[in-house]
């Protein structure tokens, strides 16, 4: 009997161990954390760079961007495919892109399709992509003659209005509207895309001295309403129709949006406004209320552009931060941030200004990633902060955040 009670005793002890040593699977594990970079097409800022528009070395360069990334830690790629009413694939509704070819509507050589091909590429590296669009901007160049004649303004150019030396649709004409929904159920339809993705281009920013001349539709639509009110609400229509749309098309794809950094102004909402002090902002001057958006559960994610240094003047990091942290209504909250910014000033050539960025988002509640503006500048590794990320901040993998 004795020793069957020492022989147990010997038998418990490994097991006692065994349980109080911590768990290799959840000594490895990391806090889901979406990590993504925007890949600014329109103008070649990211890629292709400008004047290559040959497909093969287009193939090149990207496999080269999405490895570099990948070797840094990235999860998430937020690649622009519409950046200004035409497309980096084939497209019934839009021109191939003067940025992909060289010539709006001449499609690539040898032919492929860069969409598919980035997409697949991605996702080999288990990253996902988020396919980022342009609303509204329709016309880039002041000179006509660089404009397909299949070009959505020469079909219908009673949709576009003329700001400064571009054009834009109109966003209150509902036609209009109903077209930009279309071209983006054609690409849920089509394609493997975790999320379309908008940026910050619904009205125009203000250009000093010029006023937004829809004049004529709010004199048809306006119905009594506010001009201001009135110019919210065709954004909200938008917003409401597309969220619809993708999830009718693939109920997995997500809809995600990349505002201005600044709601509102304290000043101007003293319940809900940031502390900030005469910025530009989404709800007074885009016509974006995104907080509605959210409430609404119409936008499965927000990546507002906090691309301003801790203790800026007008609009401090730390600030826009925590107010974005309290308005997010359940939905996922990506910090935007502003790499490309470095050595610009006195503050962004402080070493420790990106590093104490992202410390900060990890201390806040709500926050569940950062995407990072943009591409290219990576390739500098400004600062070392390219290998801070590497060697630190990502050493090691995270996965992407769950949607609710």
């Amino acid at each position: 009997m004795k020793i069957f009670r020492s022989l147990k005793a010997i038998v418990c002890i490994p097991l006692i161990i065994l349980f109080l040593l911590p768990s290799k699977q959840g000594s490895a594990q990391v806090t889901p954390e979406f990590r993504g970079v925007w890949v600014a097409t329109v103008d070649n800022i990211d890629w292709p760079s400008k004047g290559n528009f040959n497909s093969d070395s287009q193939k090149v360069e990207f496999i080269k961007l999405l490895d570099m990334h990948h070797r840094i830690g990235m999860n998430a790629m937020i690649v622009q495919i519409r950046p200004c009413t035409d497309a980096f694939y084939p497209s019934q509704y839009e021109p191939w892109s003067a940025w992909l070819t060289g010539v709006q509507g001449q499609p690539p050589s040898p032919y492929y399709d860069p969409l598919e091909f980035m997409i697949t590429e991605t996702h080999k590296r288990n990253m996902v992509f988020h396919a980022w669009m342009n609303p509204y901007r329709a016309e880039f160049y002041p000179n006509e003659d660089a404009v397909s004649a299949t070009h959505i303004t020469k079909l219908h150019p009673e949709w576009f209005l003329t700001y400064g030396d571009k054009r834009y649709f109109d966003p209150g004409n509902k036609e209009a509207q109903q077209y930009v929904v279309d071209v983006v159920k054609d690409v849920v339809s089509r394609y493997d895309v975790d999320a379309i993705h908008f940026d910050d281009y619904f009205y125009p920013y203000p250009l000093e001295g010029k006023k937004f001349p829809d004049d004529n539709t709010y004199s048809l639509y306006g119905e009594g309403m506010t001009r201001d009110g009135w110019r919210r609400s065709n954004t909200d229509s938008i917003i409401a129709m597309l969220h619809t749309t993708i999830k009718a098309a693939n109920s997995k794809c997500q809809f995600g949006i990349s505002p201005f950094g600044v709601w509102r102004n304290a000043d101007k909402d003293p319940l809900n406004g940031s502390k900030t002090n005469g910025s530009l902002s989404n709800y007074d001057h885009l016509y974006a209320d995104i907080l509605l958006w959210l409430k609404n559960g119409w936008i499965d994610y927000v990546a507002p552009q906090l691309y301003w240094e801790i203790g800026h003047g007008r609009a401090p990091y730390e600030v826009l931060l925590n107010w974005w942290s309290k308005h997010t209504y359940g939905r996922q909250c990506y910090i935007g941030l502003g790499i490309y910014k470095a050595n610009s000033n006195a503050a962004w050539h402080d070493k420790r200004q990106l590093p104490r960025q992202i410390e900060a988002l990890r201390n806040t509640p709500n926050i569940k990633g950062m995407v990072f503006y943009s591409s290219k500048i990576f390739e500098k590794n400004p600062n070392g902060w390219s290998d801070s990320l590497k060697l630190n901040y990502f050493k090691e993998k995270a996965d992407i955040p769950e949607m609710k």
